[in-house]
């Protein structure tokens, strides 16, 4: 008797079924796959739940909503686990930086836990150096300007090593020049590092600069 194929898991992040209810009123529905590399932008209106739905993939939805169906990352449900498991990482409108830790420290802070201190800095400064920042590692956040913030903010993102990466309209606050390069870097280093990626944002122009998938709620 011959083994059965086992089929190759998925790789990237699902999204089965996934339904948001605040109290019995549904907000969202949606069903999507996200394959490694690939950025799925997800436009709406402000309270559409976008960002609600950025709560419930990271594993930190309030207690006022639910949700139902199934959250998948490479093949293994993540829906049950604590937001510190799900190696999920987040990109806010704000950079949200330590301001009392130097840019080279909020790298640190980001890197999984494990080996010698000068490894780990090696690590950072190479991020750092990915995104233009290498310069400014000693320097405290409030000295930088909204697009260094923004750039540094990825960085940390990145750092923590995610299997998949939620940005929750993080280019909205930035002037014109500034959303470009960042959609341009963000695009790159995600397509670079191969992770599955879900943007939620009313802009268009973001889907355009994006130029991936569209879904509209």
């Amino acid at each position: 008797m011959t083994d059965p194929i086992k089929k190759p898991t998925p790789a990237g992040l699902q999204l089965d079924n996934v339904e948001i209810f605040q109290g019995p009123r549904k907000l969202l529905g949606m069903h999507a796959v996200i394959g490694p590399g690939e950025i799925l932008t997800l436009m709406g209106a402000s309270g559409s739940g976008k960002s609600t739905l950025i709560s419930a993939i990271a594993g930190f939805l309030p207690r006022s909503f639910s949700c139902t169906g199934n959250i998948l990352l490479n093949g293994q449900s993540i829906t049950s686990l604590p937001a510190e498991k799900r190696r999920v990482g987040v990109l806010f409108q704000d950079p949200l930086l330590f301001p009392h830790f130097s840019v080279l420290q909020n790298i640190l802070f980001a890197l999984p836990p494990g080996g010698k201190m000068a490894e780990r800095c090696d690590k950072a400064l190479s991020l750092l150096h990915d995104i233009s920042m290498g310069e400014f590692a000693d320097r405290d956040p409030d000295t930088l300007s909204g697009g260094q913030k923004a750039r540094v903010a990825l960085a940390r993102v990145i750092a923590s090593r995610p299997n998949a990466l939620l940005l929750d309209e993080p280019f909205s606050k930035l002037d014109a020049d500034l959303r470009d390069s960042m959609r341009q870097l963000v695009s790159a280093e995600v397509t670079r590092r191969k992770i599955p990626t879900l943007l939620v944002t009313h802009d268009k122009a973001d889907a355009i600069a994006i130029d991936g998938p569209v879904l509209t709620l």
